[in-house]
């Protein structure tokens, strides 16, 4: 058997350190930012100061549907006071990540490297579900579940997420293309609102809200559960706040856990339609960049409670800023309570896609544990990657098969198109491509710069590709005949001779091996290129040179 190799090493944290994390959240309507001081000791953090600007990255040009030129200077200057102020307050780390408008813009991912190069400022771009799930973070770190079932609605700017969860693992997330400034700048051109485009953008909503509310209530069980409902994002805590006007007479503060109903919203629907863009600027509590959208956004959580048949909401004051600090420090070690399932997102989001495309796992298992195994003894002898690049190259040697599940031939190419388009949680746009590239390389050519997928990727993780690649093909040579053949590998470095030899030990004893020894001697090209050594194998038994 191989030997089991564990597939995330993190050392234990300083438990005495208070530590400072700041995070931006680059959404289609607004930028924000949260900073946060962690009590590693407890483990929880404290909201130290927020910031919002409001851009309008969805704005985008229509003909194209590049983000414009104006929004970005808007958008780099705002970041730039963003991280001004968390430098001021000792932040060790800015976290930051982008959604639907960047992720839907032709030039989106242009826009993050320059930000990286004029900021120093590596901004993520997640999936719709990824966002999802890191609302569903932050949702569950001020709000208990108690084990009954939750829906969370959180409506942005491009995009509204549904999430159905318990307090463990989420039973559902999706990502809607319904957003209050998507749908007013592509449905609303009356102020006041004509009676036509209202009914029109009711139907429209209602009609993209259907498939993602019947896919959530798929994972209820009927006639036991009667979930409640939870909202998130400034549209809603806006909502509650006129809301709360009304009802009180006052604003509470803070919001969370105010009561929203569906009858007082459905009333304020009718109160907003009559009015004009100057006349919703008036009203209390919106301010002039909401009242351009907050007809759209209230329509969208009025229609989405309906479809639910849901007739109050819980308001949550914490979402998807907050989930990209407790994913951080799920990542780095500091939460061992009842969110610590979370921790182990990537690798069971890994096993999910592989059993989706019908991957044999057993053999995939072997040589992830082999590719580790090459990684762990070859680590500051022939790479300096470190643990972060460790788990990409466990998922991608999982996955990367997974592409005969459409045909044997070309399935490197497969498996790279599946894993880029398999919705991979726990992971940003950036470190999927990645993992798609190494699983692409783990057999025929080496990355080359005149391959799209490999050229489009940031200098820093085309290296980690071009390096951790190689390794991947002589764990697959491993296992060549999908049977465990090799129990397990050990490597001894000849500085002088520049030479890594690679000491196999057969699970049977009787077994020579032939098969493993030649794929191994067909795929070490790649390997002793890159890495400027020659390799060479022996059976622990009977050694036989390979080339």
């Amino acid at each position: 058997m191989v030997k089991s190799v564990p597939i995330m090493r993190i050392p234990a944290p300083n438990r005495e350190q208070q530590r400072i994390l700041a995070a931006i959240d680059m959404g289609t309507n607004s930028l924000h930012m949260v900073v946060v001081q962690i009590d590693a000791s407890l483990p929880t953090f404290t909201i130290i100061a927020k910031e919002k600007e409001t851009v309008r990255l969805g704005d985008r040009e229509t003909k194209t549907g590049n983000l414009k030129p104006e929004v970005m200077a808007r958008t780099m200057a705002a970041l730039r006071r963003f991280q001004e102020l968390a430098h001021s307050l000792n932040a060790e780390h800015i976290v930051a990540v982008a959604t639907s408008a960047v992720r839907e813009s032709p030039n989106g991912r242009d826009f993050l490297k320059e930000i990286e190069r004029e900021l120093d400022l590596r901004v993520n771009l997640i999936s719709g579900q990824e966002e999802a799930r890191r609302i569903y973070l932050g949702v569950l770190s001020c709000m208990e579940f108690n084990k009954e079932p939750h829906i969370i609605i959180d409506i942005g700017g491009g995009s509204t997420e549904l999430i159905l969860g318990d307090g463990h693992e989420p039973r559902s997330l999706s990502s809607t293309k319904v957003g209050a400034v998507r749908l007013t700048s592509e449905f609303v051109t009356t102020d006041p609102i004509s009676n036509d485009e209202f009914k029109y953008l009711q139907a429209y909503i209602r009609g993209m809200l259907e498939r993602p509310v019947e896919e959530l209530q798929n994972h209820l069980f009927p006639q036991q559960e009667e979930p409640r409902l939870v909202g998130t994002s400034g549209t809603i805590e806006t909502l509650a706040a006129i809301d709360a006007r009304e009802q009180l007479g006052t604003e509470p503060s803070p919001l969370t856990g105010y009561e929203l109903k569906l009858k007082n919203l459905q009333d304020i629907v009718q109160q907003l339609r009559k009015l004009s863009y100057e006349e919703r600027v008036e009203v209390p509590g919106i301010s002039e960049k909401r009242a351009e959208i907050i007809l759209a956004g209230a329509l969208i959580l009025q229609e989405a409670m309906t479809v639910l048949g849901i007739d109050s909401l819980t308001i949550c004051e914490r979402s998807l800023r907050e989930g990209v600090i407790v994913d951080w420090m799920l990542a780095h070690g500091l939460i061992e309570d009842r969110l610590r399932f979370q921790s182990s997102i990537r690798q069971r989001s890994t096993l999910k896609l592989a059993q989706k495309y019908q991957v044999n796992l057993e053999s995939a298992e072997r040589v992830a544990a082999f590719v580790l195994s090459f990684f762990d003894q070859t680590e500051g002898i022939l790479h300096e990657w470190g643990l972060d690049e460790r788990e990409l190259l466990w998922t991608a040697a999982i996955l990367h098969n997974c592409g005969i599940h459409i045909s044997h031939s070309s399935h490197h190419k497969h498996s790279y198109y599946l894993i880029r388009n398999g919705e991979l949680l726990g992971y940003t746009d950036l470190e999927v491509e990645a993992i798609a590239n190494l699983a692409r390389y783990h057999r025929q050519s080496a990355p080359k710069k005149k391959h799209d997928n490999y050229r489009n990727l940031p200098k820093h993780y085309r290296k980690m590709v071009a390096q951790l690649s190689a390794l991947l093909r002589l764990s697959v040579a491993l296992d060549r005949r999908q049977i465990g053949a090799i129990a397990d590998v050990e490597c001894h470095y000849d500085a002088k001779k520049k030479e890594l030899h690679l000491k196999l030990q057969p699970t049977e004893p009787d077994d020579k091996c032939v098969l493993e020894l030649w794929s191994l001697e067909q795929k070490k090209q790649v390997f002793e290129e890159e890495y400027g050594v020659r390799l060479v194998a022996s059976l622990k038994s009977t050694p036989v040179a390979v080339g």
